[in-house]
């Protein structure tokens, strides 16, 4: 669920917890671990790996032996599952391995706080305003509540956002540290309710570093796409192409079919440079996890409409064909996949970045985004595919299935 906060925010930083020259104040807080919750993520970690470890020796086996389309798919859908499996171990992992090395670093200099959580060393580092904190004070966390695991800890106001720092520490430390604070970073902390400027305006990124819907979608908006759009001619022209291979270079179902595929993993590629610049960072975990999810669907797709239309279209028979085969397919259609790459490209460029439609997008939301257009266009292509085959006469089908998809590309 994307949480969206308002109001000031630190300035975030990956890197080493290193004390800065002329720090006033350094303490390295109490931070509580649960062995309990530990013995379990350890057991669910296990649990996890070894199925990705079977997986792993399964796709190195298959990638050793493969000869037919049958074959690659295989290996490639075990990669790929695999790619999407490995994510979640990867995580609890280094959860398991903060929990049990995780440390809490409070660092204080003139005019800053910095609060550092990470393993020794190594991790994120949020810098805070002295003069916007706000409320510093003891606190005690609620029962099942998402601070639960602090038990009594120290806390302070910062726009419209409580912080919690520490685990364990009693009243009598949090006074100790808040006068130590104070001294260090040389400014008196306050009390009281924010000033409107702290809590009014959105945070332009998520914590994850996803980007926050625009607090004034109509400014992005204000140039609304048509038909005359410099981005909806490109997609029209290159669209068009295939309607080109049909009338004059004589191109079939099997040709039309492989090409639309491929233009389903262009858009997978730029899907993945969307998810990037959203989620920042956080592509390096959405990224493996979205190509190995979809690329699975793409393997499996392919060596469908290779084994009920393209290989029936060519041969009459049903069965898989040679590596060299497919590859002279994808050859022959370069033109045309270079064209719809360009389209997808002036796209990317022309409306994804030059009209800020990042802005209005969430990692969520775009991690799934492609599939409801590629499913919807294939579900047209087979069943145009389909009718081709039982009329025997591909052109006029052919030729409806091209424009029906020209048609949702645009609307799209």
């Amino acid at each position: 669920m994307t949480m969206i906060r308002k109001g000031l925010r630190p300035d975030l930083k990956l890197g080493f917890d290193l004390a800065d020259v002329g720090t006033g104040f350094r303490r390295v807080l109490p931070f509580r671990r649960s062995w309990l919750a530990i013995a379990v993520l350890a057991v669910m970690d296990i649990a996890f790996t070894l199925p990705a470890v079977f997986t792993f020796n399964q796709a190195i086996t298959e990638w050793g032996k493969f000869e037919t389309l049958f074959d690659l798919t295989i290996s490639l859908f075990l990669s790929a599952w695999l790619l999407g499996w490995v994510i979640a171990p990867l995580i609890m992992t280094a959860i398991l391995v903060l929990m049990l090395f995780g440390r809490e670093t409070l660092n204080a200099s003139p005019g800053h706080v910095d609060i550092f959580l990470g393993i020794p060393f190594f991790g994120v580092s949020a810098r805070y305003e002295v003069s916007k904190i706000r409320n510093l004070r003891f606190e005690q966390a609620p029962k099942k509540s998402s601070k639960s695991w602090r038990g009594d800890h120290l806390t302070f106001d910062y726009g419209a956002n409580a912080v919690a720092v520490g685990s364990v520490i009693s009243s009598a430390e949090v006074a100790k540290l808040i006068s130590q604070l104070q001294i260090a970073s040389g400014e008196k902390i306050r009390y009281g309710t924010a000033l409107p400027d702290e809590i009014q305006t959105s945070w332009e990124t998520h914590e994850d570093g996803s980007f926050e819907a625009s607090t004034e979608p109509e400014k992005l908006n204000s140039e609304k796409l048509s038909l005359t759009s410099p981005s909806t001619l490109v997609l029209i022209v290159a669209n068009l192409i295939p309607i080109a291979g049909k009338l004059f270079l004589d191109w079939n179902l099997a040709d039309v079919m492989v090409l639309y595929w491929a233009e389903s993993a262009v858009v997978g590629f730029f899907n993945v440079c969307k998810i990037a610049i959203i989620s920042r960072w956080m592509v390096l975990l959405a990224g493996p996890f979205f190509i190995g999810h979809f690329g699975g669907f793409m393997s499996i797709h392919f060596l469908f409409i290779y084994t009920f239309f393209i290989k029936q279209a060519q041969t009459g028979s049903a069965s898989t064909g040679e590596l060299a085969d497919v590859a002279q397919m994808f050859i022959n259609l370069w033109p045309a996949l270079v064209a719809l790459f360009i389209s997808h490209s002036f796209s990317f460029y022309q409306n994804f970045l030059g009209r800020q439609e990042y802005r209005s997008r969430n990692l969520k939301g775009q991690m799934s985004e492609p599939y409801g257009r590629i499913i919807f266009m294939h579900m047209v292509l087979i069943f145009g595919g389909g009718l081709t085959m039982i009329l025997g006469n591909p052109a006029p089908i052919l030729l409806i299935v091209i424009g029906l998809k020209i048609f949702f590309d645009v609307k799209a």
